[in-house]
């Protein structure tokens, strides 16, 4: 049982428990999965660009020399476990094993999302694909003028139009609802991100996602003092590699008369291609 589990124990509690207020994974379907991978590494190969020629009669073919690459993602293994003692089992009129499935489910799916972040913040991000945070007439907090320049950047770089995703913080996307431009219906059609909800309906060109802090636990993405440093990509550009998916298993220790609830996970990510890839900042505790 929960070290921390003597507290319910000592009275009768309701037949429903309530476990605490966390999030699970959000950046899974975002980027390019490749499952059931055998061995500690993963190769993400990248196909370069290529340019015709112009056909001048009763000559050779000339190849375009089309460039290979490829990116490794490492593998790791993550567990998370907890026991639930067999006695005191008998002391409450809940399933403590129910809801401990449940939290262990969420913070692999929470770790799977770091190895993601990790990923994004150890690539090499070229500086023109680097928006500042003094960038915009705004100022520097999350802004409509940071958002068009990702826009136009990947434009730029013909990544596809679509498929493109960005993330930010609860700081990040209040500001943006306080925009004018953004929630006006002059200038957006999107009544989701006027009534605060962000859903699968992108709005100028991405599809936004909303990530709770999580710089004390699994570590989040980046924060200096306020200035968050968040990502806006194409789901290509960004590879995960999963060797063994979440399993949340429950197994009788005899030694320990309790149930051990163990999950575990077999996971790494990797960035494929930056030119998918735009970095912004801004300070988040900017009020608008």
């Amino acid at each position: 049982m929960s070290v921390l589990f003597d507290t319910n124990a000592v009275a009768a509690f309701e037949a429903d428990a309530k476990d605490a207020y966390q999030s699970g994974g959000v950046l899974r379907h975002t980027i390019r999965v490749v499952t059931g991978v055998v061995g500690s590494t993963y190769r993400f190969h990248k196909i370069g660009k290529g340019m015709a020629s112009p056909r001048i009669p009763q000559t050779e073919v000339i190849p375009m020399g089309i460039g290979h690459t490829n990116e490794t993602a490492t593998l790791e293994d993550w567990y998370a476990a907890e026991y639930t003692d067999m006695f005191d089992e008998t002391k409450v009129n809940y399933s403590e094993r129910k809801f401990l499935a449940s939290t262990i489910g969420r913070a692999l799916a929470r770790r799977e999302d770091q190895l993601i972040l990790d990923a994004l913040e150890a690539a090499t991000i070229p500086a023109g694909q680097q928006i500042a945070k003094t960038f915009g007439t705004g100022g520097n907090e999350l802004n409509l003028d940071k958002v068009r320049r990702a826009k136009r950047i990947m434009d730029d770089l013909s990544v596809p139009m679509s498929d493109r995703h960005i993330l930010t913080s609860a700081g990040g996307i209040e500001q943006m609802m306080g925009g004018t431009e953004q929630i006006s219906r002059d200038f957006s059609n999107l009544e989701r991100l006027r009534d605060g909800e962000m859903g699968s309906t992108p709005w100028l060109g991405f599809t936004w996602h909303v990530m709770d802090n999580r710089a004390g636990a699994e570590g989040g993405y980046e924060i200096s003092t306020n200035d968050v440093t968040t990502y806006a990509w194409h789901t290509p550009a960004v590879g995960l590699a999963v060797g063994k998916e979440i399993s949340v298993k429950v197994d009788w220790i005899g030694n320990y008369t309790s149930h051990l609830t163990n999950g575990c996970y077999v996971g790494g990510a990797t960035v494929i291609d930056t030119e998918g890839i735009v970095q912004l900042t801004y300070d988040q505790s900017i009020a608008v």
